[in-house]
């Protein structure tokens, strides 16, 4: 196992929900010297100084100012959410039989067939009332505390036929019997170390218990819940962190709710990315649109390898492969045109990583991005990209073993080059 799979699967395992993968990535910027300013402070910002910043506890971005003049930025851009089961307030649900349910909905483009009859727990965050203010705590109960049973085949008989899922009955996991009653935030209140009482509010979401793993013959993949989208995350985290100095400011930003729309404040389609770009320029002297014009956004979120069992579904001519390397994704839902094409392909190139292409088959809507929806706030050259993976949006999702490092090696590249752009030509050094 590579050092960056072992690393991955790590970050993955550390990561239940949106709130522990940015926690985490905080305390990897902590650990690199970087400094966490706030948006509700003015920022006192220095040539060679590192710093991050967040939202809503689920939304990150990360940037360093070079020792030299800067003319604009060299960014890249990921998501922490994952299709999952939000748990809803008053969460717990008795029936006449003496089951103690627990009340969830869907959160985005769940696929809900592979969430049965395994273990499952719940992770998030927690705001708890202190003397000091209403605070945010984050919790895992760590324990096989829920599952979502199947109907028996013996009373469903058509279920291998298909069959259409109900969410408000479905996917609705049994807890326990009716001794169990009042015992759930119970539970999350003692994994947290708080009591019942001080939880004024919560964002608590549905896992499954099983950890990530490498597997195949030749350890050939890798599998784990939320590799879409913090297989990207972690790839693009480590080529900031790799990279050299140049005239572009470096961002690292990692966004929520893209899985249900960006239309938060700490979703793609809010301001945070538009009002950290304007309070960098602001700090020295540097005019936003000219520097927006010398940008280059990297919309890393992954994409769809070409299935074994089903390779109809893959378009004719575009059919990407896990370890095949980067896929660059192409369609009127993505960002993608041929300037940020060429351009992304030029780093890809100086890197050494490989290329594949990706437009959905013409007769299938594909999913989106935050490519588009980001630039809608700050107008630059994007290109979406991602790792082919298989299984999207399922609990447990596939991916190749070389893929990750080729995302490392492509971003490091890219964070360590200036671009700039002048009536239609491009220009990286």
């Amino acid at each position: 196992m590579s050092n960056y799979n072992a690393e991955l699967l790590k970050f993955l395992d550390e990561s239940p929900s949106r709130f522990h993968a940015v926690a985490n990535l905080g305390k990897m910027l902590d650990e690199a010297g970087y400094k966490r300013i706030s948006e509700s402070h003015e920022w006192d910002l220095e040539a060679g100084g590192k710093y991050y910043v967040t939202k809503n506890g689920s939304a990150i971005i990360a940037f360093r100012i070079p020792t030299i003049p800067f003319k604009g930025f060299m960014m890249s851009a990921s998501h922490s959410d994952s299709p999952s089961f939000h748990v809803k307030v008053n969460a717990e649900m008795e029936n006449a039989d003496g089951y103690i349910r627990i009340n969830t909905e869907k959160y985005g483009g769940c696929h809900m067939a592979p969430w049965m009859d395994r273990p499952l727990t719940v992770s998030g965050r927690l705001l708890i009332e202190t003397e000091n203010g209403i605070e945010t705590k984050l919790v895992y109960v760590d324990k096989d505390l829920m599952m979502i049973p199947n109907v028996a085949i013996h009373m469903n008989r058509n279920i291998n036929d298909g069959y259409k899922y109900d969410p408000k009955c479905d996917s609705i996991p049994m807890f326990g019997l009716k001794e169990a009653k009042g015992g759930f935030m119970k539970a999350v209140a003692e994994a947290a170390g708080v009591t019942e009482e001080q939880i004024l509010g919560h964002d608590l979401f549905l896992n499954i218990r099983q950890k990530g793993f490498q597997w195949g013959v030749n350890d050939e993949f890798i599998s784990s819940a939320a590799l879409d989208d913090l297989q990207c995350a972690f790839g693009c985290y480590h080529g900031f962190m790799n990279a050299t100095e140049s005239a572009n400011v470096p961002v690292f930003a990692v966004f929520d709710n893209e899985e249900v729309g960006s239309n938060t404040k700490q979703g793609a389609n809010g301001t945070f990315l538009e009002d950290t770009v304007e309070k960098i320029c602001a700090a020295f002297g540097v005019e936003v649109a000219s520097a927006v014009a010398n940008s280059f956004m990297v919309s890393a979120d992954n994409a769809h390898a070409v299935h074994p069992n089903h390779p109809e579904y893959a378009d004719a001519t575009h059919r990407p492969k896990m370890n095949g390397g980067i896929v660059i994704k192409h369609g009127t839902r993505y960002a993608t045109d041929g300037a940020s094409q060429a351009i992304f392909a030029a780093i890809c190139k100086k890197a050494g990583v490989p290329l594949q292409y990706f437009f959905n088959r013409s007769d299938l809507a594909g999913g989106g991005t935050l490519g588009c929806i980001s630039i809608s706030h700050v107008s630059l050259n994007t290109v979406d990209i991602g790792l082919p993976q298989l299984a999207m949006h399922s609990c447990i999702e596939t991916g190749g073993s070389l893929d990750t490092e080729y995302l490392v090696k492509a971003m490091t590249q890219a964070y360590s080059m200036s671009f700039t752009e002048t009536n239609g030509t491009f220009t990286l050094k």
